[in-house]
């Protein structure tokens, strides 16, 4: 009876299937024993939606589980959770499943000492798009940095269109989700890392030294990178353009500066 009732009120079903709805993520769970039991089976949770102003035990055992894991919380209405709900048996609660689970930023420089090379990371900014992720870490992959790093909010996760698009570097790329971009930027400094940004105003990337531990911060294509991230990078690097336009895809823009950054440790012996 108890495994009847959990199948009659919490599912699990593919987001990519919703018309009209955001099916961006991988999995979403509803039911408050299911999301429960995603928590601490330890899957990674990007957000988790609940009724605004529900109060129950189960509800706030979720909103605490949300908080210590760091996932997104969302208080919504009850229309809105019907949008994202599938079943129509929500129970107040739904959750968005990551489809990969994240490294840490940690991790990048345990496997940049690894293979004894100095640290090369990618720092996204508010990349939204699933195909600019993916492509995104499928660049990253081939030009041997050792992570990308993605802010908890504004931005999308590990979802199945991004592992689609990465063509399989997903696996072996670390993504880090942080809280704060400026202040994982500032501990990476401390540790030696300095960090070019790119932005269509910037000195030339011909004219700059991007050697050393470094990190790359790309922005999405509308709004470049942010004012507060721009402003803690060391150097802003311009990519000539002989067109009628003036932006790049995010994805496209990633990977030019990604190998100008390789072309200058080939050069170097690094």
């Amino acid at each position: 009876m108890k495994e009847q009732r959990m199948r009659e009120n919490s599912r699990y079903h593919e987001a990519e299937n919703h018309t009209g709805q955001d099916n961006s993520h991988t999995l979403v769970i509803e039911g408050r024993n299911a999301v429960l039991e995603a928590f601490r089976s330890g899957k990674p949770i990007d957000k988790v939606f609940v009724l605004d102003g529900c109060q129950d035990g189960p509800v706030r055992t979720i909103v605490r589980e949300a908080k210590k894991h760091d996932a997104l919380l969302n208080f919504v209405t009850k229309e809105r959770l019907s949008q994202i709900s599938e079943t129509g048996k929500h129970q107040g609660v739904v959750a968005y499943a990551a489809a990969y689970e994240y490294s840490t930023v940690d991790d990048m420089l345990a496997l940049a000492e690894e293979r004894g090379e100095d640290p090369f990371i990618l720092i996204l900014d508010n990349i939204e798009d699933p195909h600019n992720l993916g492509a995104i870490i499928r660049t990253a992959n081939l030009a041997g940095a050792h992570g990308v790093i993605i802010p908890k909010r504004r931005a999308v996760g590990l979802t199945a269109t991004v592992a689609k698009t990465s063509a399989g570097a997903l696996n072996y790329t670390p993504v880090a989700k942080v809280t704060n971009l400026v202040k994982t930027m500032e501990e990476l400094k401390e540790k030696g890392l300095w960090f070019v940004c790119a932005d269509m105003d910037g000195e030339p990337m011909y004219h700059l030294n991007l050697t050393g531990p470094i990190g790359l911060v790309i922005g999405n294509e509308g709004e470049g990178v942010s004012r507060l991230v721009k402003e803690n990078c060391d150097f802003v690097a311009g990519i000539p353009m002989k067109g009628q336009i003036n932006s790049l895809n995010a994805s496209v823009a990633a990977g030019v500066l990604a190998y100008e950054i390789v072309r200058q440790r080939i050069i170097k012996g690094q």
